[in-house]
């Protein structure tokens, strides 16, 4: 007991943890310091470790008193004392070892010494407090099972909710059916329009950019043509105003210019016509602008259902996630309430086989009430013989003793006649004796005398 791995507390602190957790009603206001200090009372200490003992085990002080017997006493009466006592040291034996208390004794029950006490009340409380830590523990985590329980709950139904949405998001009704391959079906050939015209609309460009770059030289070489027409006529002037030419010359020179003037008259005539042409082309290309820009339309629509359908796509696969996740946690709370489960059934398991040991013993206890009942019984019925025995032997002792009043009466008379008789017996053989003595005292007168004479 010297070393011990749990804490001594005072007298004050097992006095007021004992009045306010172990004790009840009377017992807990008659209990006070001076039951334990300086000398503990027994009769304190043993209703101490009997409270103890109903707290942990539902084990009634009265029970103590209710042990079998196991042989036909003739008295039982006088074991009633002892067998509380005993039940109780036996009892405590077997709890103590939890307490990490292996030394207890009988003496600490009859005759209890403070620090010994102490130190065994200190056990006891240290473990009523590591009992109620546990206590707490256990109604958190059955708190938490009920929890997550309800949890489950609730993420089943969230789950069966979601995998209906999904459902409802990825089957098609019947009655849309047609419609939506339909659209399908108008979806990809509008796809395949879309991308002929862009092929169409691009060729146009780029035959269009040709055009524009062509027209661009021909304006420049009408340009240069005009420069160099320009120049001409200021030579032209130039020369007429400095040179007196020929008729012929002058006729050849009007010729050239005159061939000049058509050719560039027929690449202005040509010009136009490409210029002509080019407008028409434009006007094809705003025309085809204006399809491609319903076209375009029809893709920004296509584009909007497309990402319509993207969204709903990614709510799908954001909800298949979230089922994914949900199942998992499901699985985890599965696991979790197969254990729990599995730690239930064995507690209920356990409470079962408790309550079937309670049951047997509380039939052995009845049982053994009637049995004692029973005994009780026929303990009432022999006292009650002994009694009335014993009133025969009182009413014969009474009897007898009025015989024997009778019988010292006769015998105080009888007694005093003796005494008479022995008297006047004393007195004559008084007589007799003093008369023997004379007569040998004169036999021997005689004798000496005749010794004499002889």
């Amino acid at each position: 007991m010297s070393e011990n791995t749990f804490p001594v507390y005072t007298v004050d602190a097992i006095t007021n943890f004992y009045r306010t957790e172990v004790l009840t009603g009377q017992e807990a206001k008659h209990f006070a310091k001076s039951d334990l200090a300086p000398v503990p009372k027994p009769e304190a200490v043993q209703t101490l470790y009997m409270r103890a003992l109903h707290l942990l085990y539902r084990f009634r002080p009265e029970c103590h008193s209710m042990v079998p017997l196991l042989e036909n006493i003739q008295y039982p009466e006088y074991h009633e004392g002892a067998t509380a006592i005993m039940s109780v040291y036996v009892r405590m034996r077997q709890f103590l070892p939890m307490c990490l208390v292996y030394d207890f004794s009988l003496n600490d029950l009859l005759a209890p010494k403070k620090q010994r006490t102490l130190t065994v009340l200190s056990a006891i409380m240290n473990f009523l407090h590591f009992r109620k830590q546990r206590m707490d523990v256990i109604l958190e985590k059955q708190a938490k099972l009920r929890s997550d329980l309800d949890r489950l709950q609730v993420y089943t139904k969230f789950n069966l909710e979601a995998e209906k949405k999904i459902e409802m998001l990825t089957t098609i009704p019947p009655e849309q059916q047609a419609e939506s391959d339909e659209l399908a079906a108008a979806l990809s050939e509008l796809q395949a329009t879309t991308v002929h015209e862009y092929q169409e609309v691009n060729a146009k460009n780029d035959s269009i950019a040709e055009w524009k770059t062509k027209i661009a030289e021909k304006t420049q070489k009408l340009a240069q043509v005009k420069v160099d027409v320009s120049n001409l006529k200021e030579d032209i002037t130039k020369l007429k105003s400095q040179i007196v030419e020929s008729p012929e010359e002058l006729k050849s020179q009007m010729e050239k210019m005159r061939e000049n003037v058509k050719n560039i008259k027929n690449s202005i005539e040509e010009t136009d016509e490409r210029v002509v042409e080019l407008q028409n082309m434009v006007q094809s290309v705003t025309h085809t602008e204006a399809e491609i820009q319903q076209m375009f339309n029809l893709l920004q629509d296509l584009e909007s259902s497309m990402n319509n359908t993207k969204q709903r796509q990614e709510e799908h696969q954001e909800l298949v996630a979230q089922f994914e996740k949900k199942q998992k946690e499901l699985k985890n709370l599965l696991i979790e309430e197969g254990q729990m489960k599995r730690a239930l059934g064995m507690k209920l398991d356990k409470e079962s086989k408790q309550k079937i040991r309670r049951q047997t013993k509380r039939e052995m206890k009845e049982q053994h009430v009637q049995d004692v009942l029973g005994q009780c019984n026929q303990i009432h019925h022999k006292r009650e013989e002994m009694a009335d025995k014993i009133q025969e032997i009182s009413g014969e002792t009474q009897q007898l003793k009025a015989k024997i009043q009778n019988l010292r009466d006769v015998c105080s008379k009888e007694t005093e006649k003796a005494q008479a008789l022995y008297d006047t017996l004393s007195t004559s053989m008084d007589e007799l004796h003093r008369r023997i003595e004379m007569h040998t005292v004169d036999l021997k007168q005689v004798v000496t005398k005749m010794s004499a004479n002889f």
